[in-house]
């Protein structure tokens, strides 16, 4: 899952409606194509970024708890 710019994207819809190319998009897989994303602001994107993290973790039955810093030295050398 990714949201980027980077190349443009066909926007969802019927086969009439006028063919726009979007570059603000997202990936919702990696064998995504892409979907058009309306950026307003970069505040609003990180919410939209977490918030298909937490979807996707959730999905796949993984928990969303964080471990602060000094859970994650207890757990020795990596």
């Amino acid at each position: 899952m990714r949201f980027d710019n980077a190349h443009g994207v066909a926007p969802l819809g019927g086969r009439y409606r006028k063919p726009e190319v979007a570059h603000d998009h997202w990936h919702r897989s990696g064998d995504d194509t892409g979907r058009p994303y309306a950026f307003t602001t970069a505040d609003q994107l990180l919410a939209d970024f977490e918030a298909e993290v937490e979807r996707l973790l959730t999905a796949h039955g993984i928990g969303t708890t964080v471990i602060g810093e000094s859970d994650a030295t207890d757990r020795g050398p990596r």
